[in-house]
């Protein structure tokens, strides 16, 4: 474990990431009331800025509580004793999805790979055509402890074709990963701030289809008065304009902060620059003579950079060495497998980061005997950077 109380000089892990001077300066705002007539507007006006991010129609819910809240009352607010759920699972995330639904009384029937693949949608659609009477599809669109992306488009596709209600876990790629929930027909989507956003991660960020309301009310069991409903914040917000219980003001004026920058910036500019700054971690990770964690670099997540480990370390040794040493914080593998992971997202996806990562990740490895090309690496993280710069 580290031995100095001090934060690290560079925060380059799977979130919560970095955040600007403009976020921080929001989340310092004076904390009012919350039925003062002017949080009640900035509160209607983040509903309007997240679904902006979204780019949906849809209903917006702002739970008050970090993302596996809102997964949570996904999974609460849907499932009924029996009812037949189709869970992708091809990560940590996934398989605890799968946890939560059969442990709410679903019928699980589970879409299974490797923690270093992604199903493809010929695998799904194998499987949704087997089990047509399904109600329910679940996805994590980036498995962040894998570092992998779904192929989210054509999953939804899938649902349509099969009438089947999307679950998605949208949470490491708003922002950061291509997501369109209205022209590929998502239901329900949970996503946070936090991660590409470069928010607070106090809140769940989710975007409710019709189809998605009628599942719910559905379910006779769906809570109500209760901190996990969803309905609660339909039918008391939404419709009456009362919040079920006191929203937290500066996690608001925080996340406000954060949906105008990226909107500002513009959400589909956001997701290339993600993708380019990927795109140089990944170039050099392979030149310094590392393996990638996913198996197909084309299901390598803009988010997050996985890279498995010389055989002999684990992500904790290797981690805390490298934060230690050298002051830069990366992530370990939450139970992924044999790797560690480089963050970029919302202000590590720009500029030198992933260079800064590079660096701490080879040197480190080389400190703890294990020869690594850093120079090579470097060099054709520079240059891929130099092709394609980004603010």
């Amino acid at each position: 474990m580290p031995t100095s109380n001090k934060f690290p000089a560079f925060t380059l892990a799977a979130g919560p990431t970095t955040v600007s001077a403009r976020v921080l300066a929001a989340q310092g705002s004076p904390v009012s009331y919350h039925y003062d007539p002017v949080f009640l507007d900035r509160f209607r006006t983040l509903g309007e800025l997240v679904g902006q991010v979204y780019g949906t129609d849809n209903d917006i819910i702002l739970l008050q509580g970090e993302a596996v809240l809102g997964l949570e009352a996904a999974v609460v607010n849907v499932v009924r004793p029996g009812m037949k759920v189709i869970n992708i699972a091809n990560g940590p995330y996934g398989k605890g999805m799968g946890y939560w639904l059969a442990g709410h009384g679903a019928k699980v029937i589970e879409v299974e790979t490797g923690f270093r693949e992604v199903p493809t949608p010929e695998m799904i659609e194998e499987i949704a055509s087997a089990h047509p009477d399904a109600e329910a599809l679940a996805v994590v669109h980036v498995e962040t402890p894998c570092g992998t992306v779904a192929p989210l488009k054509e999953i939804g596709e899938i649902c349509r074709k099969y009438g089947f209600v999307s679950i998605v876990d949208a949470v490491a790629s708003i922002g950061g990963v291509e997501l369109r929930p209205d022209e590929w027909g998502l239901d329900i989507c949970v996503a946070a701030p936090q991660k590409c956003l470069g928010g607070p991660s106090g809140m769940s960020l989710i975007a409710v289809s019709q189809a998605g309301w009628d599942l719910i009310e559905k379910n006779p069991d769906a809570p109500r008065d209760s901190f996990l409903s969803i309905l609660d914040w339909k039918t008391k917000w939404l419709e009456g304009n009362k919040f079920p219980y006191t929203p937290s003001v500066s996690d608001v004026n925080g996340v406000i902060a954060a949906c105008e920058q990226i909107l500002e910036e513009g959400v589909d500019a956001a997701v290339s620059r993600h993708a380019r700054t990927a795109e140089v971690c990944r170039a050099g990770v392979l030149a310094m003579g590392l393996e990638l964690w996913p198996l197909d670099s084309a299901t390598a997540a803009n988010s997050v950079t996985a890279v498995k480990l010389p055989d002999g370390l684990n992500d904790a040794q290797v981690r805390d060495h490298i934060r230690e040493r050298y002051g830069v914080m990366i992530s370990g593998a939450l139970g992924a497998g044999d790797l560690v992971r480089i963050g970029h997202m919302g202000e590590t996806a720009r500029s030198l980061h992933p260079i800064i990562g590079l660096s701490a990740l080879g040197q480190g490895l080389r400190d703890l005997g294990h020869d690594v090309d850093i120079g090579i690496g470097i060099e054709v993280a520079m240059k891929a950077l130099s092709d394609s710069p980004n603010p």
